[in-house]
């Protein structure tokens, strides 16, 4: 038998960041990216997020690929707000995972939590740019905002 606790930040944005998920759209899509985290054999410790995009603090399996629970996680999920919202809905092609120790699980639970206040004083390139460079991650900023 193999033990592993394989925690993932994902965070990924709605297409050219448009306002797709509604106050309305925003708790049932939260439940839906959980249930289909589930479905993929994942756990998803916390789901948040704003207009633009979502923040998922997520377990997953080591049998599974992180670039696979995503772009199954964004397919799936996509599908379904298009349905909600009769066709007005897509996901960016990028996104971003970062591990995460167990001894920061509630942090970045506290932080999924509370994207709206977060978002009231810093954007959402500022916060993902500084994601990218807490975890020394390098980029290109003429590449980083395209679909």
């Amino acid at each position: 038998m193999s033990y592993t606790n394989l925690l993932y930040h994902i965070v990924f944005a709605t297409k050219r960041r448009s306002p797709f998920i509604t106050n309305e759209l925003r708790a049932d899509l939260h439940a839906y990216l959980g249930g289909t985290a589930r479905g993929l054999g994942g756990i998803a410790l916390e789901v948040g997020g704003v207009a633009d995009h979502v923040h998922i603090l997520a377990k997953i399996k080591p049998t599974v690929a992180v670039a696979e629970f995503i772009k199954r996680l964004k397919a799936d999920s996509s599908g379904w707000a298009n349905r909600k919202t009769r066709g007005r809905f897509a996901w960016q092609a990028r996104y971003g995972a970062f591990t995460v120790s167990e001894s920061q699980v509630e942090k970045v639970r506290a932080y999924v939590r509370n994207q709206e206040e977060h978002h009231s004083r810093v954007s959402f390139e500022e916060e993902f740019k500084a994601l990218l460079k807490a975890h020394k991650i390098e980029f290109d900023e003429k590449y980083l905002w395209t679909t």
